[in-house]
């Protein structure tokens, strides 16, 4: 058996478990990639200062996002489809996570639905909103998600409309997959992912489902339609007066985006260019983080996402400022290869990660950590007219 010691180590057996549409939907961006690339590539230039001869037992990575204890500042990032990726997949990543002790975030367009995960856990998860045309639909989510106690609101601001991704047009992206001569063929290669899909519980949208129905082709063409361009700031405040309690608002890459949050009263902010898969040739989610900390940092919960790949990532993002991060990409390798195990073995590399690397640097709290144990370079957070 191979030897998983990195989040690296996942993903060859990730690739040869899980379908082709499905390993490309996770490790993908859009367009020519260059933000997807650059959201990971980024950290790599931002380098750790080594210090001895300080105590380093003790050591704790225990915090708070939003008010919620968690063992490290970490959260599960909302996957669309994660059940695809491993059978019952939500219910897998959010068990794991309430054992671990971080949050798990399920997105709107989940596999299990909202009731299953909730069916399946003890502990209140955040359930992520993506804003839809049919409002009926979109309150009537809200209020599913108040039923099942989820104990934040995440709505995500940068999905208006969806970014050019070549990888999921070619291989025609739904889920079920839809069975083409392609589909089929490649779908032949991974029995052991078809025979534990055969048990699932779900094999569909769960949250969808029952609202509109058809083959996975017409499902995926009413959800392509159903992102609401005018999502504007007034709505946002709106849908967060209904909601009532912790709202994250996920998608924030400028200052004055930053602002505005920090306006309708957001509980947290989520640095994020939706992990490269929206608008390519932007910059990447750490690179914009300390301007937006500059602007709002003091006033409110600054979280980052998309390149967290390590538990070194992790410490360079809160070491840079940010109160927590969400990791997607990171659980679903695991996720895909080990299924729950997978996603335990995850948490322990980046919690491991991240505790020795601290404890190299020379601290021995996570919420002390700052730009001290940074060496940063002088062109990195930059000045572009």
């Amino acid at each position: 058996m191979t030897v998983i010691t990195c989040i690296e180590d996942f993903k060859p057996i990730y690739k040869r478990r899980v379908p082709r549409m499905f390993y490309d939907y996770a490790e993908s961006g859009s367009w020519t990639e260059q933000t997807f690339r650059e959201n990971s590539s980024d950290f790599d230039q931002l380098y750790l200062r080594q210090r001895v001869a300080v105590d380093m037992s003790g050591r704790s990575t225990a915090s708070k996002m939003i008010g919620q204890d968690v063992a490290m500042p970490v959260a599960l990032a909302p996957v669309g489809m994660t059940g695809m990726q491993s059978a019952d997949g939500e219910i897998k990543a959010a068990r794991a996570a309430e054992k671990f002790n971080v949050p798990f975030t399920l997105t709107t367009m989940s596999v299990n639905s909202i009731e299953e995960v909730a069916a399946a856990t003890t502990k209140p998860f955040w359930f992520q909103l993506y804003t839809m045309r049919d409002e009926d639909f979109l309150f009537r989510l809200i209020q599913r998600a108040k039923d099942a106690n989820c104990s934040a609101l995440v709505i995500t601001l940068d999905l208006q409309i969806v970014g050019q991704r070549h990888k999921d047009l070619k291989n025609g992206l739904s889920a079920p997959p839809k069975l083409t001569p392609s589909t089929v063929a490649n779908l032949m290669t991974k029995w052991r992912w078809g025979i534990e899909m055969l048990g699932a519980k779900r094999r569909n949208l769960g949250n969808i489902v029952g609202h509109i129905d058809g083959d996975p082709s017409e499902m995926m063409t009413w959800i392509g339609d159903q992102f609401d361009p005018t999502l504007d700031w007034d709505k946002v405040a709106r849908i967060k007066q209904i909601w009532g309690g912790k709202v994250i608002l996920k998608g924030i890459l400028d200052v004055e985006d930053a602002k505005r949050a920090l306006e309708v009263g957001a509980d947290a902010i989520v640095v994020s260019n939706h992990g490269g898969r929206q608008l390519d040739g932007c910059l990447s989610s750490i690179r914009m983080l300390p301007s937006i900390l500059e602007a709002v940092g003091d006033q409110i919960e600054v979280h980052l996402d998309s390149g967290i790949r390590s538990g070194q990532d992790v410490l360079k993002a809160l070491a840079m400022g940010a109160t927590g991060v969400f990791i997607g990409r990171a659980y679903i390798y695991g996720l895909g290869a080990m299924g729950e195990k997978g996603v335990t073995r995850a948490l322990e590399i980046i919690h491991k990660e991240l505790d020795v690397s601290m404890a190299l640097c020379g601290r021995k709290n996570v919420n002390d950590l700052d730009r001290d144990i940074l060496m940063i370079p002088k062109d990195f957070e930059g000045s572009w007219q």
